[in-house]
């Protein structure tokens, strides 16, 4: 079962909204530690924006699989494609979020890289739109 907050609209737009900003800021600053050049700096960034990604979006998208998806489409089995789209989401970041811990490995920190956190991000507010548009819009629960 799902936390009750996951289920309504508007504390779910927030839980999304200030992980997602949190992520931006955090890329700026990883890019502007590879405009300066400053390749130590960016590569303690980097590992926070890793762990941000882990800890707060991707265990988020685990809590949602567990609960809020299968209790969504008990309820109301029509949203099960939108669902398995909603899936498909996390699963892209996941592997966004592998390559990218892939180059950390190898003490790669680059505009390459940036540009999957990039993606991470545009992947993320599109799946946060769909998630409100098409799966909360207008959940009584």
């Amino acid at each position: 079962m799902s936390g009750p907050s996951l289920k309504k609209q508007d504390a779910h737009t927030s839980i999304h909204e200030a992980a997602l900003n949190e992520a931006k800021d955090l890329n700026q600053l990883f890019k502007t530690c590879l405009e300066k050049d400053e390749m130590d700096r960016a590569m303690q960034v980097a590992e926070i924006i890793l762990e941000h990604w882990e800890s707060r979006t991707l265990k988020h998208a685990e809590a949602e699989e567990e609960g809020l998806y299968q209790e969504m489409v008990s309820e109301k089995p029509k949203l099960e494609k939108t669902v398995h789209q909603l899936t498909r989401d996390h699963d892209l970041m996941r592997r966004i979020v592998s390559q990218v811990k892939e180059s950390f490995e190898k003490k790669k920190a680059d505009y390459e890289v940036l540009s999957l956190m990039e993606a991470l991000i545009i992947i993320d507010e599109i799946h946060n739109e769909d998630e409100m548009n098409k799966l909360l819009a207008n959940n009584e629960s």
